[in-house]
């Protein structure tokens, strides 16, 4: 009997309370993720027997310890409420606040809440709070795809094995997009990687013995020019002994070509044992890098052992699949090796004492990946001494007299292959400085100053004798 009484005591009071205090109960609609661009609408419901006082929306930012208001509604300033003067009167009432972003960022990613408040039945002076919480999670497609070649340019080699790498690049994604390759098509199966083996993204250096710079040792060339032909087998020099008396004369208004083109030299692809037909072995490897705006980098990396018999014009593409997207992304590139090298010299008629420069304008084919250039000068050193000269462009500073007729070689190569072009130099005759009045190394000199160097040799002699 006295529990009885107890219990009719204890719902008495809960009765009371609940009449003085009313309730409050808060609730926001879960969403699901989101594109970046997409309009959202974040949706706080609420029900409560009260008469409403305020609703906050906040952002919660910094872990949450930084809550910044983006939505305020004060019931003070707003008629828009429901009046209930009758407070014994048990009533329910549902509310929904939204929230609008147009059009949603990525920094707009985090967590959101909606803070409700009501009066207290008792007082005015007192405010009943209740809140709830949800999740916006913003995705973003990758907003670029690339695919590149590690450590290039890098030379080709016919007698030893090298490790190839393709790097495919997706910057932008949120989360990290799935990545993958294809070669001609077919998804290729490859053998995961945690860390990448050292080395294995690197080409191997055989800069210091590299066959193909000297060409007239090479005895895999199909074709040359017979020109060259017949200047290397006298073993002469390519240019006029004595250029004083053979340079070009200017031909004044004629127009004459101010270099020879030779026939490309076409490099066999007989190839040595170490290079196999069967299927090679596809490593692969990635890392996410985590980009300043929340997004992602994800580089992927494929390797294998380099077989220019097969791999050469093979088409590999690199493929994203993404939550955001409804296709995947794709960029491809064609391993292909350096053929036809297109040759522009600057000024085009040379004369003694210009600064002519030679350069590699583009290739008959589109060339990847991207071709290491040498340039050299046939039997003899180029103009500063040197043996060679890497770069797609040779500057001739100051020429002189005698390197009309000097043919140059450039050898455009790749991990794929190879390929040579020559072309030989004409030097016209400049009115501006006459006959006898430079030097072998392009400088002017007076004659009264030759016979002021020839009396002081005598001289010398003289005093010896």
């Amino acid at each position: 009997m006295r529990k009885m009484n107890y219990l009719r005591l204890c719902c008495l009071l809960w009765d009371l309370l609940d009449a003085v205090l009313g309730y409050l109960t808060v609730s926001i609609e879960p969403l699901p993720p989101v594109v970046v661009g997409d309009a959202v609408t974040l949706k706080c419901n609420f029900k409560t027997d009260g008469r409403m006082r305020e609703i906050v929306w906040y952002r919660v930012t910094d872990g949450g310890t930084i809550k910044q208001k983006i939505f305020t509604f004060d019931a003070m300033f707003s008629t828009n409420y429901s009046h209930m003067e009758n407070y014994r009167k048990r009533e329910d009432l549902v509310y929904q606040s939204t929230v609008r972003l147009p059009e949603v960022r990525i920094s707009d990613n985090g967590p959101y809440e909606c803070h409700v408040g009501i009066y207290d039945r008792a007082t005015r002076e007192k405010v009943v709070l209740a809140s709830g919480n949800i999740f916006l999670n913003v995705m973003s497609p990758p907003i670029s795809i690339s695919v590149i070649a590690a450590d290039t340019p890098a030379p080709f080699s016919r007698y030893q094995a090298q490790n190839f790498t393709l790097v495919c690049i997706a910057s932008g994604g949120k989360p990290a997009p799935t990545v993958y390759f294809k070669r001609d098509g077919e998804l290729i199966e490859v053998v995961p990687l945690l860390e990448p083996p050292s080395g294995a993204a690197g080409l191997q250096d055989s800069r210091a013995a590299r066959n193909l710079l000297n060409r007239d040792l090479d005895d895999t060339k199909m074709q040359k020019s017979l020109s060259l032909l017949d200047v290397e087998d006298r073993g002469g020099r390519p240019y006029t002994e004595d250029p004083l008396k053979s340079i070009t004369p200017d031909p004044g208004l004629l127009f004459s070509p101010a270099t020879e083109i030779i026939p490309e030299t076409v490099v066999s692809r007989e190839f040595p044992r170490w290079v196999h037909d069967m299927e090679p072995v596809y490593y692969f490897h990635h890392t996410h890098i985590p980009l300043s705006d929340g997004t992602v980098e994800v580089r992927a990396m494929l390797m294998w052992t380099l077989n220019p018999q097969i791999d050469n014009e093979a088409l590999f593409s690199c493929e994203v699949k993404h939550p955001a997207l409804s296709m995947p992304m794709q960029a491809e590139v064609t391993l292909v090796a350096p053929k036809g090298p297109k040759i522009m010299m600057t000024p085009t008629r040379a004369r003694v004492g210009d600064t002519v420069r030679i350069l590699v304008h583009g290739f008959q084919n589109e060339v990847f990946p991207e071709p290491l250039f040498t340039w050299t000068r046939v039997g003899s050193r180029l103009l500063d001494g040197s043996a060679e000269h890497d770069g797609k462009e040779l500057v001739l500073e100051r020429v002189p007299a005698e390197l009309n007729g000097s043919m140059y070689r450039c050898t455009a190569q790749n991990p794929l292959g190879s390929t040579d072009t020559h072309t030989r130099l004409i030097v016209f005759e400049n009115p501006n400085i006459p006959r006898g009045t430079e030097d072998s190394n392009g400088s002017v000199t007076s004659p009264n100053g030759f016979r002021l160097i020839l009396m002081l040799t005598l001289t010398v002699i003289l005093e010896l004798t």
